[in-house]
């Protein structure tokens, strides 16, 4: 590719003049650090499109660090791939996940470099701690428990220091498909004004789809906008029911619900049910730990159990965060027991990709919490989820710079791609796939204008509490039968002739998207696995050791709009 002069920085207030060579949706981790590399390193013209601020995205919600080998220690990348795969459940690619372990740590020195300060003990060596599922401590944090923070700062610092535009408070609305490939999107403007925003190529890093939940460690963005565009455009998606429900967000009435994050459990914090007993291992993979609590508080009667961090010292200095959230809530760590349960966190699947970060449809790349890599496979392990976009988000920019333009059969995309009919036979220890048939669309209501707001508002509070019941952190068919018809009610319809939809009417649509794709994933998926635990079939059945997709190529619907 022939480097252009960078656009201006954008004012957000008009559409982009002419295509641009890259076009970011999202301003997380995975996004920023696709779009510096892009306009600092290649001079590409890079647009970051984002429909909050450059700050607001999850990535500042990520508290437990980034798990990577940085040391000449006992550790090794080999150990960290065997974690992740274990984690995983059978369904890492494990080309993918030697991808991420042996990157990993460069990309975290360049983080370091562009000003990232993690945390450093009295000799200036980087403090290395150990989560759930890691056999080693790997894992860098900032500030204790605000790694998220820090690395968004010099991501945000970083790219306005490049020459990338950035439009805030746009809204992406859905993607433009012309000629068999992906070509922009269409937007909102801040005005509400419809505007196509074109590209070479489109990189999906929006973000997962907590909002799902109704008991949730996302911010009220993360509605999966990047999976409902893609769902809607044909794009093949997979692992949506692998939903990690993090063990211990503190119960209370605040949403999104504070995080107690892994690192308390790490350095010995203790879970305890209502007898004040003890009652799993801490440092099991969150999945485990998740339904464990649950167990508990079923067989209890109870809707909480107990996180005992009293033997934790200088509490309030190495998690500052953490202490000021729980004074807030009126709890001391130093002498209170600490109330927690589950809360959906992290989306383990998403738009396939291959290892660089292309989808099934030309033009479109993914990275972050919305691609389905194959690096996270049944459940992600603690701490590789800021890793995985810092790695993968400029493996986009590095496959586009050389004129990479449509998919090929490495890590998840194998099984879309592997076989005569996608998902036959895959090789290096991939995953084959299983083709659903997509959710029939439900039929908009017809409306000359957008809802009310607060109808709009209900029916999100009602479709969160339905997949919270039918799809948390235990399924059986018939909750998952009762979620998927609450997402089939939920669409808000504002597709009247005169209709312009806000954001709070396409969120609301996105999520029933996206919620009506996961039951028809979990459905299908008829045994317990990682993130994904059915009463019905509680056991694992290795035949099931495949991706349920949804959508792909021969199943991609053409649109055009402009």
């Amino acid at each position: 590719m022939t480097p252009m002069p960078a656009p201006p920085p954008a004012s957000g207030s008009s559409a982009i003049d002419r295509p641009l060579d890259l076009l970011v949706l999202g301003s997380g981790v995975a996004g920023l650090s696709a779009a510096v590399r892009a306009a600092d390193t290649h001079g590409m013209r890079v647009g970051v499109l984002t429909k909050g601020q450059l700050h607001q995205a999850t990535t500042r919600w990520a508290q437990g660090g980034v798990a990577a080998v940085l040391g000449d220690d006992p550790d090794s990348t080999d150990l960290h791939l065997a974690d992740t795969l274990a984690a995983g459940a059978g369904l890492c690619d494990p080309d993918a996940v030697r991808v991420l372990v042996d990157e990993g740590p460069g990309r975290v020195n360049e983080l370091i470099a562009q000003g990232a300060m993690f945390d450093r003990d009295a000799k200036g060596e980087l403090l290395l701690a150990r989560e759930g599922g890691h056999s080693h401590p790997r894992v860098v944090h900032a500030g204790g428990a605000a790694t998220g923070v820090e690395v968004e700062r010099a991501l945000v610092a970083a790219v306005h220091e490049t020459a990338a535009a950035v439009y805030e408070h746009w809204f992406a609305l859905d993607l433009l498909v012309e000629r068999g490939r992906c070509a922009g999107v269409v937007a909102l403007e801040p005005d509400r004004e419809r505007s196509p925003v074109r590209a070479r190529h489109v990189l999906v890093a929006t973000g997962g789809a907590g909002q799902l939940f109704a008991v949730t460690t996302n911010p009220t963005e993360s509605t999966g906008d990047g999976m409902a565009m893609a769902l809607r455009a044909g794009v093949a998606v997979a692992d949506l029911e692998f939903v990690q429900f993090h063990p211990t967000a503190l119960h209370h009435p605040s949403m999104p619900r504070p995080l107690l994050s892994e690192a308390l459990r790490g350095h010995g914090a203790l879970l305890r049910d209502a007898r004040g007993q003890r009652f799993v291992d801490e440092l099991l993979p969150r999945d485990r730990v998740s339904q464990a609590i649950m167990a508990k508080v079923s067989e209890q009667g109870t809707d909480h159990v107990w996180l005992d961090a009293t033997g934790l010292e200088r509490f309030g200095e190495r998690f500052p965060t953490i202490a000021a959230s729980l004074a807030a809530a009126g709890l001391d760590p130093s002498t209170d027991w600490l109330p927690v349960a589950p809360a959906a966190h992290y989306t383990c699947g998403g738009i396939v990709a291959d290892l660089d970060g292309a989808s099934s449809l030309p033009g479109l790349w993914v990275a972050g919490e919305a691609a389905c890599n194959g690096v996270h496979g049944a459940n992600r392990l603690a701490s590789n989820s800021l890793l995985d976009g810092m790695v993968f988000g400029p493996r986009v920019v590095e496959a586009v710079e050389r004129g990479k333009d449509g998919p090929e059969a490495t890590g998840a995309m194998r099984c879309v791609l592997d076989g005569p009919h996608g998902g036959g036979p895959a090789a290096s220890g991939g995953v084959a796939g299983r083709r659903l048939v997509p959710p029939r669309p439900a039929p908009p209501a017809e409306r000359a204008t957008p809802p009310p707001v607060d109808e709009v508002t209900k029916a999100r509070a009602s479709l969160q509490r339905a997949m919270t019941a039918g799809a948390g952190v235990l399924r059986s068919a018939a909750s998952l039968d009762r979620a998927r018809e609450a997402a089939g009610l939920a669409v808000a319809g504002a597709t009247g002739p005169a209709a312009v939809p806000g954001p709070d009417v396409v969120e609301l649509d996105n999520l029933a998207t996206v919620a009506r794709a996961l039951c028809a994933c979990a459905l299908a998926r008829t045994e317990s696995r990682g993130a994904h635990a059915r009463s019905d079939h509680p056991d694992l059945d290795p035949a099931q050791r495949v991706r349920y997709v949804v959508g792909g190529p021969d199943t991609a619907v053409a649109r055009a709009e402009g």
